[in-house]
């Protein structure tokens, strides 16, 4: 298999890899709000107790999207290096970073039922006390899953930016994807983001959709990558293409 043969395969491997990412994740979101009631801690503690298994499944489901992801960030790594590496390299430290919190968040939900069913706490705490702390576990999640957010709004703003760049790629496709980055992005203010969520969640879903699906299905214009590699291999000194478009 030669090299241009190679990177489409791997564009649209890492396509498949966003969907599964994208699938597992809002899977995980939705069973995560089967399990916490906002402002109710003793609800949240009933439902942890009456579902001790999705406690387990949503975090395992979380770290399945979180591993996908670390897939696609690798592949994508290389898809656009030819066009700047160090742009490239930056994203891909930021994706790394929210998949790392991500991941770590997992504690969070994970300890409510250790909290709830265990009985070591028995003699310190009462039930009232043991299902607010059940309560914190899981908004501390929340906290993480805002945090991971921000940088994966920047790891799209970024990709985006050498998508738009690249000429491997439809421009429209990294306009969108840097506009889902910029929907992340509001959750650097929680306050922000919750007033316009019912805005924000659909448009970054689109947006990334679109890139992920076009990735999947119509892969890269291996041409055009092929050509932008050569001119980066063959002249290193030369200014990366996104400074000379």
């Amino acid at each position: 298999m030669t090299k241009v043969d190679n990177i489409k395969v791997k564009a649209r491997i890492a396509g498949f890899f966003y969907v599964l990412t994208t699938i597992t994740g809002m899977l995980a979101i939705t069973i995560g709000d089967k399990l916490f009631e906002s402002g109710d801690a003793a609800a949240t503690a009933a439902n942890v107790l009456a579902h001790d298994a999705w406690v387990w499944i949503g975090p395992a489901i979380n770290l399945v999207s979180v591993a996908c992801y670390i897939v696609v960030t690798a592949l994508l790594y290389e898809l656009f290096k030819p066009v700047n590496r160090s742009v490239s390299l930056i994203a891909a430290f930021f994706s790394l970073a929210g998949c790392t919190i991500g991941a770590a968040s997992e504690v969070f939900d994970l300890a409510p039922s250790l909290v709830l069913a265990g009985t070591a706490y028995g003699g310190t705490f009462g039930p009232e006390q043991l299902q607010a702390l059940a309560y914190t576990f899981f908004r501390l999640n929340g906290v993480a899953f805002n945090i991971a957010m921000v940088f994966f709004g920047f790891y799209c703003v970024l990709i985006g930016y050498l998508a738009f760049r690249s000429t491997f790629l439809p421009r429209a496709v990294g306009v969108l994807m840097v506009i889902a980055g910029l929907c992340w992005l509001t959750f650097l203010s929680p306050p922000l983001h919750h007033a316009l969520s019912a805005y924000t969640g659909i448009t970054g879903l689109v947006g990334e959709g679109v890139f992920e699906l076009w990735l999947l299905i119509m892969g890269v214009n291996t041409s055009k990558w092929q050509s932008v590699s050569a001119r980066r291999h063959h002249n290193p000194e030369q200014p990366p293409l996104s400074e000379t478009i």
